[in-house]
């Protein structure tokens, strides 16, 4: 377990002390009127694009850095491509990884035996088993619910979701079972399977599917008779849930919630609004932040903030059309935002209710502060430690833990 002091609680003792500037004497203090002091955007690099953002403080708001004194521990280094991480109610955390198998770690770092019984996954490329959810039953039944990527019947792959029971020993998940495929797979590449879930208010599962990157896949992100590029609502056996939103269209599947969406890897719902929020990558520029509401579409890849990786435009090089969502925030260049999690704990009380993203390319952890569902500050935690951050979440004890491609497992607490 290695220790390593967050360089942010060192920067932090200057916030308390006011510049000589004119400017900066005109800035609030830490705290004070309930604010925290206004720095310049944390993005400094030039965009891929000109476009103008749809409103003021869509992009590149200005920067905030928390105050509190911060530390930063790796809990193990020994995971093999972790991907999603959710607390278990005694406090330990349940990890899946992309190669197929899930591990519980301990909020001291010790790491049990690889979960076997899964169903096979397909981990080339984007793909493998992905994001995961237990049952708000978990305690009592002991249910676990993923999303992998799966070989389908007659080619190409597909993104899926599942269940099982986690055993007594915790060694294996039983009777795993297949609930729901987003439809149609993909033989084009194994690319964009969005892959987040979660329990809503109701007891039904929020999926996010992404519409598989090929250009011929691409438009069914629009299309009501496909599940790919979407944000899904389904029952605990892959049902549609009863309250989804009816689409118009031919087809129209009623397990839809949301549309026009790119690879959402990341989703999680606000402490106190109970709202869907939802982190979406986009092209070269044009990474996403969406507050998703039922029967909205969210424009991919009619609108969008980015170009194709050639700089080429994208469609009619266009980021509003009527009937279309804005993104409450984009990025651009790119982050490559993934997991995320809202902070609802008190160890940190100026993080409350703000929203805190894995980034992939960035090598941070995004922390969002959101009042009233606009983005007012940004920073980057961690963004020393060369690591891309695939997902974030809070522990029962209050703190942050985080996952990141290279097998790391992160602690970050109050110091």
């Amino acid at each position: 377990m290695k220790l390593r002091t967050n360089h942010l609680w060192i920067a932090a003792l200057f916030l308390t002390f006011r510049c000589t500037s004119e400017m900066e004497e005109n800035l609030p203090e830490p705290g004070e009127s309930g604010q925290e002091a206004i720095h310049p955007p944390v993005e400094t690099n030039p965009a891929n694009t000109n476009y103008a953002p749809a409103f003021a403080g869509q992009t590149r708001v200005n920067g905030v850095k928390t105050v509190t004194p911060l530390i930063s521990v790796v809990l193990t280094s020994t995971l093999t491509s972790p991907w999603g991480i959710t607390p278990m109610p005694d406090g330990r955390l349940l990890i899946t990884q992309k190669t197929g198998t899930m591990r519980i770690v301990t909020p001291t770092g010790t790491v049990g035996n690889p979960i076997t019984g899964l169903p096979a996954v397909n981990s080339t490329g984007q793909g493998g088993l992905l994001g995961l959810c237990l049952d708000p039953q978990f305690s009592i039944n002991k249910m676990v619910y993923w999303v992998f990527s799966e070989n389908a019947t007659g080619g190409g792959t597909v993104t899926a979701v599942a269940k099982g029971k986690l055993s007594t020993d915790e060694s294996t998940i039983e009777n795993a079972i297949v609930i729901y495929r987003a439809t149609p797979s993909s033989a084009a590449g194994n690319l964009h399977y969005g892959g987040r879930i979660l329990f809503d208010s109701t007891g039904n599962l929020m999926v996010s599917s992404g519409e598989r990157s090929d250009l011929s896949t691409r438009p069914l992100a629009q299309s009501v008779s496909a599940a790919i590029g979407k944000i899904l609502r389904i029952t605990k056996d892959g049902q549609p849930a009863t309250g989804n939103p009816t689409f118009t269209g031919t087809g129209a599947l009623p397990e839809l919630y949301s549309i026009g969406h790119r690879n959402p890897q990341g989703i999680a719902i606000h402490p106190v609004t109970g709202d869907l929020w939802q982190s979406e990558h986009g092209p070269k520029g044009g990474d996403e932040i969406n507050r998703v509401t039922a029967g909205a579409n969210y424009g991919w890849p009619t609108i969008t903030y980015g170009v194709e990786y050639s700089g080429a435009t994208i469609g009619g090089g266009i980021q509003q059309q009527a009937g279309m969502q804005q993104p409450v925030y984009y990025w651009d260049p790119v982050i490559s935002p993934s997991g995320m999690t809202f902070y609802k704990g008190n160890n940190v009380p100026e993080w409350q209710n703000n929203l805190f993203i894995g980034s992939l390319s960035g090598m941070h952890i995004v922390r969002l502060v959101i009042k009233d569902n606009k983005v007012t500050g940004e920073e980057r935690l961690l963004a020393s430690e060369n690591q891309r951050f695939r997902d974030v979440t809070q522990g029962t004890d209050g703190n942050l833990y985080a996952v990141t491609d290279g097998g790391r497992l992160y602690k970050i607490s109050k110091q």
